[in-house]
């Protein structure tokens, strides 16, 4: 991939990591298989985006460029749910990985920055993909909570790019929508 976007754009100045994978392995009695996927998706996929991303700024001298990782509200906390608990392990890897690779642009005394962007629920194919076999399950997901949407992570994303490059955003934006689906408050706003 990177060779690709090497020669048809000669190289990565901002990175966005932005794959996710979840898949309902207990850590009691989850398959391998399934731990391995979430950890390829999740941390190694994203490492190697970020190895590579890092090594064509340096090999074109960008000094200003930008490495974002779309996390999630899991890195930060572990739900109840037992089928997302290896989930939120490979995004506590993710928190750890980008505070890891600040800590060595730093080093490195560079000027590249390094941002995690951790959504809560988005309303995506996501719980459709985590609940496969219960589609009734995946689509509760999105009922109980108003989502957020994927622009409103892309605004999250503008935002970070935006800021000055003295500005380093380091854990930032752990979005929450701001009401439920259901909020007697909204739906008396919305009333002629």
């Amino acid at each position: 991939m990177f060779s690709a976007i090497r020669s048809q754009h000669r190289g990565v100045d901002i990175c966005i990591n932005n794959a996710g994978l979840a898949r309902p392995d207990t850590l009691l009695s989850g398959s391998t298989s399934g731990w391995k996927d979430m950890f390829n998706v999740n941390v190694l996929a994203l490492s190697i985006c970020t190895r590579e991303a890092y090594q064509s700024m340096k090999e074109r001298n960008v000094d200003d460029g930008h490495i974002i990782n779309i996390n999630s509200m899991s890195g930060h906390r572990v739900a109840p749910q037992s089928v997302t608990h290896f989930y939120s392990a490979t995004k506590y890897a993710v928190t750890a990985l980008t505070e890891g690779l600040r800590q060595e642009l730093l080093e490195a005394q560079t000027h590249i920055r390094a941002t995690c962007i951790s959504p809560g629920l988005v309303e995506t194919q996501f719980a459709f993909k985590l609940h496969d076999k219960d589609p009734e399950k995946a689509a509760a997901t999105y009922g109980h909570i108003k989502c957020l949407k994927p622009e409103d992570v892309a605004q999250a994303v503008i935002y970070v790019l935006s800021t000055p490059p003295h500005v380093q955003v380091g854990l930032a934006l752990a979005v929450h929508p701001m009401e439920k689906p259901n909020d007697p408050q909204r739906r008396k706003a919305e009333r002629p």
